[in-house]
C-alpha cells in the first residue's frame, strides 16, 4: 500500500540526490574535518567504533574527546543551522553553517580550537571520496542549502529510531547505531563472534574494520554510485548465494558493483509504514545473510516480544 506524502513530510521528507547534491558534498568535508580531529585525540576501539558520530534531536555529535586533562564535545545543529565546541572548564566557541568553502569551514574551525587551547594537528586530506582535496585548499565544494540538510538529518532521525528497534532481539556483539563520517552513513552492525577470513586490504584501517564475520544494516543519502538515497544491509564476507536470494519487501534488490542490498528511499517514504517497511528489510537481509554464512543465530539472538 502506497500514501502520498508532502515533499517536506515532517517524519520522511523528499531527499533527492540530485537537488542536494552539492551541499551533501560540502557538509561531508566538513563532517570529515571534525571527524579527524576526533580521530586523533580518542583512543582506539574495536572496528573504529572511537571516530563515529551520534544522531541527536538537533543534529550530530561527537563523544566526548579527551585534550589534556580537559573533555571537549562538538555538536553540529541542522534546526539552527550551527557548530559548537563545548569543553568541560565551561569554554565554548560556535560557528555559522552556511555556504561557504571548506578551506573557510577548516580554518575557522581549527581556528577556534586553538582559542580554547585544544592543540590537534590532523591529516587534513578526506578519505573514501573521488579525487580528494586537501581542506585547506578546498575551494570547489562551497554550497550549504539549510533545508535539504535539515532534510537529511530528519531522516537519519527515522532510520535511527528504526535501527534501535532492530538491535533488540540481537545478544551478540553489536556496534551502536553511529554515523560514520568517512563513507557518510548512518549504520549498526552485528558480529557473529567468529574471525573473517584473512585478505589483503588497501589499507590497514580498513584490515582493522573488517577482522571479523559482520552483518551491516544502514541508510546513506546517494553517491555517484548511487545516486538516490537508500537504505543498505550486507552480510561480510559475502556468503554463496546471497546474491540470488530472495528478500522483503519486493522493492529491494542487490546491487552487484556495491555487493549490498538496497531498499530504495523514495519507495519507502511513499509506502504506509514507512518505518515498518525498513525493519523488515533489515531483519529480512539479516536473517538471510546469517542464515546462508551460517551463524549461530539461537545462541545469538532472543525473542523480547513476550
Amino acid at each position: 500500500m502506497t500514501t502520498s506524502r508532502a515533499d517536506d513530510d515532517v517524519e520522511w521528507p523528499a531527499l533527492p540526490y540530485a537537488a542536494w547534491q552539492s551541499s551533501l558534498d560540502t557538509l561531508h568535508m566538513w563532517t570529515q574535518v571534525v571527524g579527524k580531529v576526533q580521530l586523533a585525540l580518542t583512543p582506539f576501539l574495536n572496528e573504529w567504533w572511537n571516530v563515529t558520530f551520534r544522531v541527536t534531536a538537533r543534529g550530530l555529535t561527537t563523544p566526548i574527546i579527551p585534550s589534556e586533562g580537559r573533555v571537549f564535545q562538538i555538536a553540529f545543529d541542522f534546526v539552527n543551522h550551527g557548530l559548537t565546541i563545548s569543553v568541560s572548564d565551561g569554554s565554548m566557541r560556535s560557528m555559522r553553517l552556511e555556504a561557504r568553502s571548506v578551506a573557510d569551514f577548516y580554518r575557522e574551525f581549527m581556528s577556534h580550537l586553538e582559542s580554547l587551547g585544544i592543540h590537534v594537528k590532523i591529516w587534513a586530506h578526506p578519505v573514501e571520496v573521488d579525487d580528494p582535496i586537501p581542506f585547506e585548499q578546498d575551494r570547489v565544494h562551497s554550497d550549504y542549502d539549510p533545508n535539504y540538510v535539515n532534510r537529511w538529518w530528519r531522516v537519519l532521525v527515522g532510520v535511527a529510531r528504526v535501527l534501535e528497534r532492530y538491535r533488540t532481539p540481537f545478544v551478540g556483539k553489536s556496534s551502536p547505531v553511529h554515523f560514520w563520517w568517512g563513507s557518510f552513513d548512518l549504520a549498526t552492525t552485528r558480529y557473529s563472534g567468529r574471525p573473517a577470513p584473512q585478505r589483503q586490504w588497501p589499507t590497514h584501517w580498513m584490515a582493522l574494520g573488517a577482522q571479523h564475520e559482520q552483518a551491516l544494516a544502514g541508510f546513506w543519502p546517494g553517491n555517484p554510485r548511487l545516486t538516490e538515497p537508500a537504505c543498505v544491509a550486507y552480510t561480510y564476507p559475502e556468503p554463496p548465494g546471497c546474491r540470488t536470494a530472495a528478500i522483503q519487501p519486493n522493492a529491494a534488490f542487490f546491487h552487484p558493483e556495491l555487493a549490498e542490498f538496497i531498499l530504495p528511499y523514495e519507495g519507502v517514504r511513499q509506502s504506509a509504514d514507512p518505518g515498518q517497511l525498513i525493519l523488515d528489510f533489515y531483519n529480512s537481509t539479516y536473517a538471510t545473510g546469517a542464515a546462508l554464512a551460517g551463524w549461530d543465530r539461537a545462541g545469538l539472538e532472543q525473542d523480547y516480544s513476550g
